[in-house]
């Protein structure tokens, strides 16, 4: 689950290595963009979206009907 604390901690975690080593605009740029990358991977899929399906009791075969949600 996104965990605003977390993403918080690494944010400040960056902007205070950027104080202790020589970092480019490109470094950094790749690790903010790592960091948002990351948080967004822990990301969880509301469970209950509506689904049409077809086909047989075996076999079925379908999309989802609604919107998911990040949690």
């Amino acid at each position: 689950m996104m965990n605003e604390a977390t993403l918080s901690a690494n944010f400040l975690s960056l902007f205070q290595s950027m104080h202790s080593e020589p970092m480019t605009e490109k470094d950094y740029a790749d690790r903010l963009a790592k960091i948002i990358t990351d948080h967004i991977k822990t990301a969880e899929v509301q469970a209950g979206i509506d689904v049409k399906t077809t086909g047989s009791a075996a076999a079925q075969t379908g999309t989802t009907t609604g919107t998911g949600k990040l949690l």
